[in-house]
């Protein structure tokens, strides 16, 4: 039985060969896991953060592109300040469209905002296709193509301006409510009409409908005024004319005491902020004597 030998009995030298590859691949494992390449860790991570930064960048565009994009269609009449900048329009240009508004005046077609605005020919055909101008402004378009007729009817046989209805306009006219509306409102804000040329100034009013109008209508019973002489006439006396406020009144006062009398109503459109436009219905207020 002493003779007999375990298959397992390994001879000294193999089992020093072992032991030493086993040693070797274990400090080769250590040196792996405790001593990477920080080189090429950090070259990953630079290259990592240029790539993140390129694709902020492409989503920055992607973003602005996508609000300009998303511009809504709308009434060229309305351009805030904002959206004028959004659109790439100059303040000279939203300033000659902020001055047209004010006067009371709208802009109806691409042609007229181009020579309201004077914007460039290539900037007016980026935006043009966003305009949207009211239903009706294309339907009196429309009308204009065609020389409709109506009757004229006499003195005797027109209604009064100052005592007609909304509901009657409508119905004789056919112009737009809030026009309609409008011409009430205006009559009601001037304490009735003295003339029927005062119909000028109902904003939005269009020649062709005031015509029309007034082939029905008329005033026949004028409010009644007491006539101011302009040179004579208090601060306080000349803002109860509807075309003349306060600053304007002021102007009219310093500009007599400076140059003496005013012999012409032409001579208001010397001072400053007075549009001669409405020279005809402030006469019907002011004499000159």
């Amino acid at each position: 039985m002493k003779n007999i030998r375990s298959h397992f009995e390994i001879h000294t030298r193999f089992r020093n060969g072992i032991f030493l590859l086993s040693m070797l691949l274990f400090s080769s494992v250590i040196l792996f896991y405790f001593y990477p390449n920080p080189r090429t860790e950090e070259k990953s991570f630079v290259e990592l953060t240029s790539f993140q930064k390129e694709v902020d960048s492409l989503k920055k565009i992607a973003h602005k592109e996508t609000k300009i994009f998303k511009i809504k269609p709308f009434n060229p009449n309305f351009i805030s300040d904002y959206k004028g900048y959004q659109l790439g329009l100059s303040p000279q240009e939203l300033d000659r469209l902020n001055i047209y508004r004010n006067e009371g005046k709208w802009i109806n077609s691409v042609t007229q905002f181009k020579q309201v605005t004077m914007v460039s020919d290539s900037l007016l055909s980026t935006i043009s296709p966003l305009f949207r101008f009211p239903d009706w402004t294309t339907q009196n378009k429309r009308r204009k193509r065609f020389n409709k007729t109506y009757t004229i009817k006499t003195y005797s046989e027109k209604q009064d301006l100052n005592l007609v209805t909304q509901e009657q306009i409508l119905e004789k006219v056919k112009v737009p409510d809030f026009i309609a509306q409008r011409i009430i409102n205006y009559r009601n804000k001037i304490g009735g009409f003295i003339d029927d040329i005062q119909l000028q100034d109902v904003s939005g009013l269009y020649e062709n409908q005031r015509k029309k109008l007034l082939s029905f209508f008329t005033v026949k019973t004028p409010q009644r005024i007491e006539k101011q002489n302009i040179n004579n006439a208090s601060v306080n006396q000349l803002i109860e004319v509807p075309y003349i406020d306060f600053e304007v009144a002021l102007e009219i006062r310093d500009y007599i005491k400076n140059n003496g009398s005013i012999s012409n109503f032409k001579e208001l459109g010397k001072i400053k902020g007075f549009s001669l436009d409405k020279i005809d219905r402030i006469a019907l207020y002011l004499t000159l004597n």
